[in-house]
């Protein structure tokens, strides 16, 4: 088998994902094809080399639609013999993605591919693609479907998650993320983003509140209490895991994953086209997975995945440096933690999407350049990025540095 290597990873900020966002005026095109021109312009790339763009994008509707991964080549000035295809993994889309480009080369089918991912949330709002699962009462039925909010709720009252620990995991994301940014940890993969008369419009991650303290938090309301008592969706969840007496609704705006704009691009290929083009490696991908998983609680793939990631590379979690976890709700990364028995200490150590937002179609291939970035910093060798993903998957990936 081939290896796949990395050869750069790049990101915009995230912007606020609604119409005051700082990205707003930005359609999800040009956040897309900012970034394929960034990595076209740090690497030098002769654009007729690239065998394929692959990215990530959760609702591929409207300004979002007809193949965004296409359109983004073009308009990047890409040689016009590149394809791009966009895919959907719901929120495990973005690193979805880049495996995907990565599995290309590792096939030996293609020498040089770039995975991603794009949302503008702001634009383009989540649910804008509606879902079958969703619509269709006979198979929300049998499938005991309730919203991802109930789940997280579920999850966290399943295994016995308190208000206070779901808080306090989102106040330690938000003191992370912005002494990463302090610290200017993030400054080799952020590009900052101007509009068409060269005004700067973000070069930073508007969504971290540094002030927020676990007082602040307690002022929250339950974001998901209501529907689920008054809808019937807390009596779904419970029929489904009749252990459970009643959920406890725990999780609010502040410990939960913000709504925000952005996109990212990796640059993989082969040992023999890094030569051609005096690239010089970061990191390979050493193995990949995806797995489905039980559907109403949803949101337990990332210790399944990452189990299954590592029978493949014939590893287990003590091989690991760092862990790059998404934060969709607090909740979900605390059950990784006891899942796999992982010290805090190692997993989302610049904190996560609580602090800095989630653009769903790109958080994993985000992922993939902060842990990348964060690895070399440390002088450490091997990290795992996952994700938790809609209707009960999860997606994980392991990357070693050379």
């Amino acid at each position: 088998m081939t290896e796949a290597y990395i050869y750069d990873a790049i990101r915009t900020p995230r912007g606020k994902g609604k119409n005051t966002g700082s990205l707003h005026q930005i359609t999800p095109i040009k956040l897309a094809s900012k970034t394929l021109k960034k990595l076209k312009e740090r690497n030098n790339l002769d654009t007729k080399l690239i065998d394929d763009v692959v990215l990530g994008c959760v609702h591929p509707v409207n300004e979002q639609g007809s193949d965004i991964a296409r359109v983004a080549v073009l308009d990047a000035d890409y040689d016009q013999s590149v394809p791009g295809t966009q895919i959907d993994r719901f929120c495990a889309s973005g690193l979805e993605a880049c495996n995907i480009a990565a599995a290309q080369v590792m096939s030996g089918q293609s020498d040089l591919t770039i995975g991603g991912g794009v949302e503008s949330m702001s634009r383009v709002p989540m649910g804008s693609a509606g879902g079958a699962w969703m619509t269709d009462p006979s198979v929300a039925f049998k499938t005991y479907f309730v919203p991802q909010g109930i789940s997280a709720d579920l999850l966290a009252s399943k295994y016995n998650y308190s208000r206070d620990d779901v808080d306090l995991y989102a106040v330690n994301s938000q003191k992370k993320a912005n002494e990463a940014w302090e610290k200017k940890y993030f400054k080799n993969s952020i590009i900052s983003i101007y509009d068409q008369n060269g005004d700067l419009m973000l070069n930073h991650d508007e969504l971290i509140r540094k002030e927020t303290t676990m007082q602040s938090l307690a002022s929250l309301e339950p974001s998901f209490s209501k529907i689920g008592k008054h809808s019937g969706l807390d009596e779904i969840a419970l029929m489904k895991y009749p252990e459970n007496n009643n959920i406890n609704h725990v999780h609010h705006a502040g410990n939960s994953s913000g709504i925000v704009d952005g996109a990212a691009a990796v640059l993989i290929g082969n040992k023999e086209i890094g030569k051609k083009l005096n690239l010089k490696p970061r990191a390979k991908i050493k193995a990949f997975s995806s797995i489905g998983t039980e559907p109403t609680i949803m949101l337990t793939g990332p210790e399944h995945a990452s189990e299954k990631v590592f029978k493949r590379a014939k590893m287990n979690q003590k091989d690991i440096d760092l862990f790059e976890v998404n934060e969709a709700f607090a909740a979900v990364v605390l059950r990784y933690l006891e899942a796999l028995d992982i010290s805090e200490d190692k997993v989302n150590v610049n904190g996560g999407s609580i602090a800095m937002g989630h653009p769903l179609g790109a958080t994993g291939s985000m992922l993939l350049g902060t842990l990348l970035d964060e690895l070399e910093r440390r002088d450490l060798n091997t990290g795992l990025i996952t994700l938790c993903v809609g209707a009960g998957m999860g997606t994980a990936t392991i990357i070693e540095r050379v």
